[in-house]
């Protein structure tokens, strides 16, 4: 028999409700990136994202999961790649603009793109920017997610991470 110490509430194997997981994952601090992508008219889109996670070296693949009616989604879907702009700890402002839905947020921001991005690069937010070709989407309830083969990675100005937990942000602790 297991015996739990320190932890009340539920009974293990009981179903967990939303607002409880929504708890416990905002309690699991995690960096903050911005996922961008042109749509099939040039258009650019993109998202905040906290869903994203490295898969392996070998090819170099990441995934990030994206709420399943964005447009964002779509643009990655249609042109089959996009931009993961890590951000950093001065790159709150952004953050938030980019998890707010406005429709002007491209106009807000300092971004750039050539024939090499595979999505706009956020260069003045970001401390990296992967450049991903959309690989195996796959439906999980409202989101979708989408693994990314990294073909490239362009370095910024070297600054600490910005991270979101216990919703806020906040930056790396200096050693």
């Amino acid at each position: 028999m297991t015996e739990s110490i320190g932890m009340v509430g539920r009974v293990a194997g009981a179903a967990a409700r939303g607002e409880e997981f929504r708890a416990m994952m905002g309690a699991f601090p995690t960096g903050v990136a911005v996922v961008t992508a042109l749509d099939g008219a040039g258009r650019p889109w993109g998202m905040t994202c906290s869903s994203l996670c490295s898969v392996t070296l070998d090819p170099p693949t990441l995934l990030v999961c994206l709420r399943g009616e964005s447009p964002t989604l779509a643009a990655v879907l249609e042109r089959g790649e996009f931009a993961v702009n890590l951000l950093h700890d001065g790159a709150q402002w952004t953050a938030e603009l980019f998890a707010s839905g406005a429709r002007d947020r491209f106009d807000r921001v300092a971004w750039h793109f050539d024939g090499g991005c595979a999505g706009p690069h956020l260069r003045r937010d970001a401390h990296s920017v992967a450049d991903c070709r959309a690989r195996t989407p796959l439906r999980v309830g409202d989101h979708v997610v989408v693994f990314g083969e990294v073909r490239g990675v362009t370095r910024g100005t070297p600054r600490p991470p910005l991270l979101h937990g216990l919703r806020r942000y906040t930056a790396w602790p200096h050693a």
